[in-house]
This record gives structure tokens, sequence and C-alpha cells, in this order.
């Protein structure tokens, strides 16, 4: 046994195919809850990107050794790495784990671009059964789930880790790592629900800039290629849900779509997603209503610096509502920002790449009022 393997082995970690899961409880306080880390630490994975794309997306299953349910309440991860454009840890619940398996073919993972965590399920309803665990941005530290609340993890589950490399960054090995730290199912915490809500930009090239790429219809197809055909019908079916048109949607440097919402809910966190030419966005409760409410401002929206935003007065939702969310780009940036301006000029739509653009709200509520 190598020096390595014999600091896990004395830690208590279980290590299966090149992956090392520990599992380290420590005591409670007199008025806290029993809190148990699970580290994960992922084998080295060298990125490489599809021809004609810059990006990576690879999915890798886990067993955390998860015997009894429990509340995640904190979470880190480590890209370890400039390549690391974001980080997503879905939850793989017990009736869905064979498959996840079975998927899992030499234990290496798999490409996975796109929204799910499995492969063959992209429809939105799969989607829905795999739920996100904690997400990662650039900037973003240590995850810590509003006072009163954590994210539910069922025993018997596993989780698959993705994570995209951004090629343009590099593309040297990387091994990145993950802890969560979760509470016993008995404590009295209200289970966190996020709720993904997506505008769908339609930014065309600058009036002076021309290329082949600048044609909608050309970019759209340019986005399959690079991902696979589901990336443009994914676009279509943003465009669908908010209203428009996707043969001819209304392009320009900003975007908004509004959703509805169930109600019923307390809205307790927000979080803002965009990529490189992203400048500001907003999540506005019941817009164009005497209740408007902003909920959100980003005004100087930073790549590198993205972070979660916990209401000081967290929001109680009522049948009926609505959530807007805009965002508003600088497409001159992609002849600026040394990743982008020796890329051909496109016009950007919804894309998984770091050189596509995104418009996301990412909603966190819980069930009734908030009890902090």
């Amino acid at each position: 046994m190598n020096s390595r393997f014999a600091r896990l082995a004395l830690a208590g970690v279980l290590v299966t195919t090149g992956l090392a899961v520990g599992i380290v409880a420590s005591r409670a306080g007199a008025s806290s809850p029993r809190q148990s880390t699970i580290s994960m630490e992922g084998a080295s994975y060298r990125p490489s990107a599809p021809a004609g794309g810059t990006d990576d997306y690879h999915c890798t299953l886990i067993n955390p050794h998860v015997t009894k349910s429990s509340y995640i309440v904190k979470a880190q991860f480590f890209p370890n790495s400039v390549e690391v454009h974001h980080a997503i840890l879905f939850l793989i619940p017990p009736n869905l784990a064979a498959r996840a398996l079975a998927d899992d073919k030499g234990g290496k993972g798999w490409t996975c671009f796109g929204e799910s965590a499995l492969p063959g399920t992209a429809s939105l309803g799969q989607i829905s059964n795999t739920p996100w665990l904690t997400a990662w941005a650039p900037g973003h530290g240590q995850d810590v789930e509003p006072a009163g609340t954590g994210v539910w993890l069922p025993a018997g589950s596993l989780v698959v880790e993705q994570i995209h490399y951004n090629l343009l960054r590099g593309d040297k090995p990387v091994r990145a790592k993950l802890q969560l730290t979760t509470v016993p199912a008995s404590t009295p915490l209200q289970a966190l629900q996020l709720d993904l809500r997506p505008a769908p930009p339609d930014v065309p090239c600058p009036a002076t800039v021309t290329g082949a790429l600048c044609d909608r219809t050309a970019s759209l197809a340019d986005l399959s290629k690079r991902f696979g055909p589901w990336a443009a019908t994914f676009d279509n079916i943003i465009e669908q849900a908010c209203g428009r048109n996707p043969v001819d949607p209304p392009a320009g440097d900003s975007t908004s779509c509004t959703w509805p919402i169930r109600g019923g809910q307390t809205i307790v966190r927000l979080g803002a997603h965009m990529h490189l030419t992203g400048r500001s966005l907003q999540i506005i409760l019941d817009p164009g209503t005497p209740n408007q409410k902003t909920l959100l401002d980003v005004k100087n929206f930073n790549f590198d610096y993205q972070k979660s935003y916990t209401l000081a007065h967290p929001v109680m939702t009522h049948k009926g509502d609505t959530l807007e969310v805009s965002c508003t780009y600088d497409p001159k940036l992609r002849q600026e920002l040394p990743q982008l301006r020796k890329l051909p000029a496109r016009y950007v739509v919804w894309g998984d790449g770091s050189s596509d653009e995104m418009c996301l709200g990412l909603v966190q509520t819980v069930k009734g009022a908030y009890k902090p």
C-alpha cells in the first residue's frame, strides 16, 4: 500500500474506481446537530472538446455511501484549475441508481452536454427526476444554505458531478474536489427547492461586424455541431416557453422571460448566471402590476465573481404570481476579451459553451412560510 492510500485508509476513506469518498463525523454541540462531512475527489481528468468546439462537459458517477437520509447544509467545490467553468452536483435517487450504474461503463464517466445528469434523459420531465443538489461557478466559495434550511439527500442515493471545462483557458489534467456537510434527517430544517428560470439570449453581431455565423440559423447549426442536435432543440423550447416565435424571435442586447410560479412557497435565496458577455441580471416578482417587486438586481455582472444572494426579507408567493428574469449583454466584448476575440463572430444564442450565452435565474424556496 503506497503512502497516499495508507493515509486514505487511516482517514476512513473508501476508494473505488479512482474516486476517493471520505465520510467524517463531528460531535454535536449543546444546541447544534451532529454534522458529517462527505469529501469526494475524482481521478485526474484531461478535458478535450469535440471537433470545432472549445468546451467539454464531463459527468462522474459517485456513490457517497449515504446509509441514512440527511440534509446538506454546506457545500464547497475546489476546481483546482482555471479551465473549470462550472460544476453541478445532481441527485440520483435510489430508483434511478441501477440505471446510472449501467450508464457508467468502465467507471470513467461520460460526456454530458446539456441540462441532464444521465444519458438519454433530455426531456424536461426526465430532467426534473435528477435535481441539483449544489452548484459552483467562478468566485463562489463555500455555499452555506440559509439558516433553518437544507437540501434533502435520501439514503441510498448516488450523485453525478458535472464539470464544464472551458478549453479557451487551458486543457491540462484537472483533479477537482467537493465537500458536503450534512446533518441528520431528524434535524428540524425546511427542505430547499431549486427552480431554474431561463430567458433565451438572441444577441446579433454588432452592426460593424460581419461573418457567416452572424446569421441565426447558421449559428444554431454550429451549436448543434458542437454539442449535438438537442442543443438547438433546447434553445427553441425556451423560446416557445417564453412566448416567442423560435423561427424569428426578437433580437437585441437584452432578453427577458416571465414565468408562472406555484405560490404557497417562500423565496429565500436567488442566484444569477450568465457567460462572458453578460452585463446585468434582474429578477422581478409580479412585473407590470401594482405589486411589482425587484428581488435581485445584479447591475455589474462579473463572470469571475458569481455568488448566491440570501434575501434579507424572504418573500412569500401566492397563486397567480409571476417571476420575470431579464438580462443585458455587451456583444462588443466578443472582440475585446482575450478568450473570445480570436473566435469567429456569431449571433449569440443560449448554449453550453463559454463562448455562447445564458440568462438564468436560480430561485430557492421553502414550502409555506419561512421559519429560520
